[in-house]
């Protein structure tokens, strides 16, 4: 997932949510994404309750994450 597809998808404003990355156009913490998913929910729970999420920012961040582990076991 490249810088600029994340821009379209996140973003980060000290005036929003204590300056927390939140899913762009919404006041939803991307950590609200994981620790929901930590906690059992599914991704279809998770857009369910936080209607103004759309489904494909879940996915970019997750492979985002998911890309960003796959470096770090290169190192």
């Amino acid at each position: 997932m490249n810088r600029l597809t994340m821009e379209k998808m996140i973003e980060r404003d000290p005036a929003k949510v204590s300056g927390e990355w939140v899913f762009k156009g919404t006041r939803v913490p991307i950590t609200a994404l994981f620790e929901n998913l930590k906690d059992g929910a599914s991704i279809d729970d998770f857009i369910e309750w936080f209607p103004g999420v759309k489904r494909e920012q879940v996915l970019a961040v997750l492979d985002h994450r998911l890309a960003w582990l796959g470096e770090l076991a290169t190192v």
